[in-house]
């Protein structure tokens, strides 16, 4: 069990990946300052770009991507775990035609990378107003859900789509997490719908703290997200909110102690059970195998 001071910074990163990256450092630096020890960054913290071309030749792989890089000189300089939600990463050695993995990346008080993950669920979908995304076609997805055991929490990765599938947070409880992480870029339009009451399900359903850095605003790619950082409890209470569409960083206290006080009170990861799904025809009576 510990306490920490937790920071969502929220973000309205364009397309110059420098200038994004002055950005997050003034944000997290405000963050460090607050007396944060954990600070997560959104999805897509180095640069938000529709044109796909344009953003491969942005590309670098992890170990020269200048996002990364600033990442482990920030968390060893302000002695802070820094989770960059996520930045686009190059998977191999072609820029033109090889993969790309949107990558998070954790960063320990040295500077040192403790965990990466990426994202497994691609945001391939079809809205209303002619609003359509097809991320599959940019990136490769993730095959591993990570949990990383920190001094302070156990942290279940997890990046924006992911969301929607709460399998992957009831796999992380399971495994231990104390803490689910959803650094995103909802856009306007799914996080006006469903952003609040899905982070506060994932919060209920596993008695787990979630935190939840976002994208916010009129990017320069043309796309508009919602912003609404959140800090949520297991009990499903709001900590703290970026109320404003600004960049901004919100904080919160994480008192551990409070998962196991939620499970106790609803064991629904103990009281579990396997089943099978009948289906039943139009009489009411089962189907033939």
């Amino acid at each position: 069990m510990a306490i920490f001071t937790a920071a969502a910074v929220q973000m309205c990163s364009g397309t110059d990946i420098a200038e994004n990256v002055a950005a997050m450092e003034k944000l997290v630096r405000e963050a460090a300052s607050s007396g944060a020890t954990y600070v997560q960054t959104p999805e897509m913290t180095g640069a938000l770009m529709r044109d796909r071309q344009a953003l491969r030749a942005t590309l670098r792989n992890e170990d020269s991507d200048g996002v990364a890089q600033a990442g482990a000189r920030l968390a060893r300089e302000l002695g802070i775990t820094l989770h960059i939600g996520s930045t686009a990463i190059l998977v191999g050695d072609d820029s033109e035609n090889g993969k790309v993995a949107n990558r998070a990346f954790l960063f320990g008080p040295d500077g040192q990378r403790l965990a990466t993950y990426d994202k497994i669920h691609m945001f391939d979908v079809d809205l209303d107003k002619g609003e359509s995304w097809r991320e599959s076609a940019t990136y490769q997805p993730g095959e591993k859900s990570v949990v990383a055991t920190l001094p302070f929490a156990t942290l279940g990765m997890a990046v924006c789509y992911d969301l929607r599938f709460p399998q992957l947070f009831q796999a992380q409880a399971l495994a231990g997490a104390e803490v689910l992480t959803v650094p995103a870029a909802f856009t306007r339009q799914t996080g006006e719908a469903h952003w609040h009451v899905l982070l506060r399900s994932r919060a209920i359903e596993n008695g787990a703290f979630v935190i939840a850095a976002a994208q916010s605003g009129l990017h320069q790619d043309g796309r508009e997200t919602f912003g609404h950082s959140l800090i949520v409890d297991p009990w499903g209470a709001i900590l703290a909110e970026a109320t404003s569409g600004e960049p901004q960083v919100v904080t919160a206290e994480i008192d551990t102690a409070k998962v196991g006080e939620a499970r106790n009170k609803i064991p629904n990861l103990r009281n579990a059970r396997t089943f099978d799904v009948a289906r039943v025809g139009t009489q009411g009576q089962a189907a033939a195998e």
